[in-house]
């Protein structure tokens, strides 16, 4: 089962990392969960520490994972290690057993020290690690992480917590502090050392590591070995052992996977009816940026869906609310960033929605592996533009797996579908009784007007999904009907002038307000400004279209002056809305004015200085 042998030797090191390559096998579904993994060897096999064997014991463990296999061994050795690992193979369990074994709890001395990314992630592995040290007396571990109040962590580590876990940022504070020595660590272990680096953490780990002592153990762990990774073990790292279990087939078994071409501009319509049909009992929608992270979590939200969203900027405390409220089952649906969610492990997840496509096979692979964890099976669906082809056919190499096409809910399909699931209640809600009121007032309704009781049980389960019957069709129905080949002109900056506004749907009319994309106004901001302050729902409001400098809004019917004038003093980025009827160009008259032209993606004007792009460049230290 596994092949020993030299790693190929970097040409600008002196010593190369021995290689262990395995097979993949089944992933644990987080640190402290037992692997199913095919016949092999046994935590029997491994020379753990009496305490460590009982945890193990008591927490399920039989077969390690196979990282953990390869991992454990060297490491209780006192070799340094590499271990090349997706998440969600048992990595934390990996190094944090032996990193447990090398420790000395009559000690009250920092001796152990595990950098990660995220907030997220530090708090897991901390818990991983202290279920793993239940049977460990006098041994403490704390979580160093931004977002929390310090009073707590300086207490920990003034008690004499041998075990750190944190984020190299709050990390470095408590070093600048004085409140964390490192020259008594023993282990030192980065954990997914690639989004370290990507996040910008490159020379805070720098600073860290050469504030311990030289002759301590090194173990880094990550799901890709770029260049920047490279450089780190040949600084920090001494004669490695380097594991690699194969990053892509075992982490995606259990996840149907399928795509689904969709314009940009209708995704968040085609998100949603996606949603309200799958029956998984939770989702994550991974997007790539902050902004877009709450302009499609809002845009959820108006359409009745239970969602909220996180990304880097959001309070520790608010995402350990709603990463509980999504544990809890309070939470339908979650909009995350990647650096958001990694380390994220809830087992009620099983839909995982791609908004765009991933730019690295790796990320497609980090996302996915949301779901389909503790032995469930798990969906995962791409958004893809009609030009993205290529994109996906990437993935599909990286992963060898092939993406089945998926056919996006209908606006028919949705109201079926939430139908179907209040008529499964019936049976039981006749049962409990107490119907006598209905059955008179409805018997009275079908003698008064002649009505055929089928159709108006019809009328009531339309009236009670939300459907309205024919009238202005939705963006929803306008995807569902249109040709792909008209419908991306969103994704390639082709949009035309003010002339190609769409018409003025039948009982709507057309508003226009003081607030354009270069104010930052976005669909979701509008919506909430109008609504709140007109007194309207989120179903009045119609097509959108920002430009430049202004919107322009259809709103069902129209507003009184007492609306608009309250509507007017809302705020959108800073600016007041402004609302007042479309007149179009010049009251109709004239020519075009500047601010007429909806804004292309290929506009220069308001990113003159650039644009920082992360994944196109490696990581340094600050060039000033």
């Amino acid at each position: 089962m596994t092949d020993v042998s030299p790693a190929p030797e970097p040409s600008t090191t002196d010593s190369a990392p021995t290689e262990q390559t395995v097979a993949p096998e089944a992933p644990t579904d987080s640190a402290a969960a037992a692997p199913e993994a095919p016949a092999g060897p046994s935590f029997d096999d491994i020379a753990l520490p009496a305490p460590l064997r009982r945890a193990v014991d008591e927490l399920g463990f039989t077969t390690p994972s196979a990282i953990q296999a390869q991992a454990i061994p060297p490491l209780l050795e006192g070799r340094d290690v590499i271990g090349v690992a997706q998440t969600g193979t048992g990595k934390t369990a990996a190094f944090g057993l032996p990193l447990l074994a090398a420790i000395d709890p009559s000690l009250r001395e920092v001796q152990a020290l595990v950098l990660a990314p995220t907030r997220e992630l530090a708090m897991q592995v901390a818990d991983a690690i202290s279920s793993f040290a239940t049977s460990i007396g006098g041994l403490d571990v704390v979580a160093l992480y931004g977002g929390s109040p310090y009073g707590p962590q300086e207490r920990a580590l003034a008690r004499g917590a041998q075990v750190v876990v944190g984020t190299p940022g709050r990390v470095m504070d408590h070093m600048r502090r004085t409140n964390l020595r490192l020259d008594t660590i023993r282990v030192a272990v980065l954990d997914e050392a690639d989004e370290m680096l990507r996040m910008g953490f490159a020379e805070d780990v720098e600073e860290i590591l050469s504030h311990s002592p030289a002759e301590r153990q090194v173990a880094l762990f990550s799901a890709t070995m770029p260049s920047a990774i490279q450089r780190v073990a040949q600084t920090h790292m001494k004669d490695p052992v380097r594991v690699s279990v194969s990053p892509q087939s075992s982490t995606v078994k259990s996840v149907r996977q399928t795509y689904a071409v969709v314009p940009f501009r209708h995704r968040t319509g085609a998100l949603a009816r996606v949603l309200a049909t799958s029956d998984a009992e939770a989702a994550i929608v991974f997007v790539r940026t902050r902004a877009a992270a709450e302009e499609v979590g809002s845009s959820l939200i108006a359409r009745g869906l239970i969602a909220a969203s996180i990304s880097g900027d959001v309070p520790q405390k608010d995402r350990e609310k709603i990463v509980e409220r999504l544990r809890d089952g309070s939470l339908q649906v979650l909009v995350a960033t990647d650096v958001a969610a990694r380390g994220l492990d809830v087992e009620r997840i099983g839909l995982v929605v791609n908004f765009d496509v991933p730019k690295e096979a790796e990320s497609y692979v980090h996302r996915i592996g949301r779901t389909g964890r503790a032995g469930r099976s798990g969906e995962a669906l791409t958004f893809i533009g009609p030009h993205e082809r290529r994109q996906l056919k990437n993935i599909e190499r990286a992963t060898k797996q092939t993406l089945a096409e998926a056919v996006i809910p209908s606006p028919r399909d949705v109201s079926k579908h939430r139908l179907a699931a209040q008529l499964t209640q019936v049976p039981e809600r006749i049962e409990r009784g107490r119907l006598d009121l209905y059955r008179e007032l409805i018997g009275e309704f079908v003698a008064e007007n002649g009505l055929d009781p089928l159709e108006l049980a019809a009328a009531l389960g339309a009236m009670s999904v939300g459907d309205e019957g024919p009238g202005a069709p939705s963006e929803e129905e306008e995807f569902t009907s249109a040709k792909l080949a008209g419908e991306d002109r969103h994704e390639r900056g082709d949009r035309g002038h003010r002339g190609d506004a769409p018409t003025t749907e039948r009982g709507y009319t057309s508003y226009k307000v003081g607030v354009g994309h270069t104010h930052g106004a976005r669909p979701p901001g509008i919506v909430g400004a109008i609504t709140g302050e007109g007194g309207l729902h989120g179903k009045d409001i119609g097509k959108i279209q920002i430009f430049p400098n202004f919107a322009l809004v259809q709103i069902r019917g129209s507003l009184s002056p007492e609306q608009m004038e309250r509507i007017s003093r809302a705020k959108v980025g800073g600016r007041e809305l402004r609302i007042g009827p479309d007149q179009g160009p010049r009251g109709g008259k004239g020519p075009r004015r500047d601010g007429d032209r909806p804004f292309r993606r290929d506009d220069r004007s308001s990113d003159r200085g650039g644009r920082y792009d992360s994944k196109r460049r490696p990581f340094r230290r600050n060039e000033g």
